[in-house]
């Protein structure tokens, strides 16, 4: 037989299949890594998501805290008696039991049936009455609500009502959540200037911070913290 007409020997062969092994692991290895970071990209994605959702809401409603209508004084005519301590104290965290109450203003037309409702006139009268009312020729109606969010069992949940009313889930997989109330040094001044969990004067706090940790059950990406400041734009008794 003739040198030029042999075919591929054995090693020339395994050679051959080595380096075809080799290019097919490559591309393997590639596409698993671009998997991975697609997988792990898409989870960060929704985490960033589920925490822009519950604090964007949370921010919208802080913003709003303390807003009662259009005059100071407010009769209370509630059934339970309850809108003047509401009033009082629109906005506490509770380090113990991991929960923010606020009273604020119904955001919008989609809040449901409010906790209050302002009847005033803007001149004269100003009452709080229970739940919806619709208000009289030559009065305005300002929808009032108690929000209660907590933290329990890796997950923040919500509430609107008086007292302890039922709550639904917003969000899971929270590893962490903490509030702190930038305070002003006296109840003239503008500026936060010290941040506190328990602040003692209501009147003095001027900004709230939320700080949310959310963790992936599936460990494809690191927990990731998020922290926002909302400034309130009503001042507190």
């Amino acid at each position: 037989m003739k040198r030029s007409s042999r075919g591929f020997g054995l090693i020339e062969l395994l050679v051959a299949l080595a380096l075809g092994l080799i290019v097919v692991l490559g591309v393997v290895q590639i596409f698993i890594a671009a998997k991975n970071t697609y997988v792990s990209q898409n989870s960060a994605a929704a985490m960033q998501e589920d925490a822009r959702f519950v604090l964007s809401k949370m921010i919208q409603e802080i913003r709003m805290v303390g807003m009662f209508g259009c005059l100071g004084t407010i009769v209370d005519s509630s059934s339970a008696g309850d809108f003047n301590a509401a009033q009082l104290t629109p906005i506490s965290w509770d380090n113990a039991s991991l929960k923010l109450t606020l009273v604020t203003a119904d955001v919008g037309s989609g809040g449901g049936t409010p906790t209050w409702t302002v009847i005033s006139d803007c001149r004269n009268s100003a009452v709080a009455y229970s739940g919806l009312r619709s208000p009289t020729t030559g009065q305005i109606a300002f929808p009032i609500r108690r929000l209660l969010y907590s933290f329990s069992n890796n997950q923040i949940l919500m509430g609107t009502g008086s007292g302890n009313p039922a709550q639904q889930v917003l969000v899971n997989n929270v590893s962490a959540f903490n509030v702190t109330f930038g305070l002003a040094s006296s109840a003239t001044d503008v500026a936060a200037s010290t941040y506190s969990s328990n602040p003692g004067d209501p009147a003095r706090i001027r900004s709230v911070r939320l700080s949310l940790t959310l963790t992936d059950p599936n460990n494809r990406v690191r927990n990731q913290t998020f922290n926002v400041v909302a400034a309130l734009r009503n001042r507190l008794p």
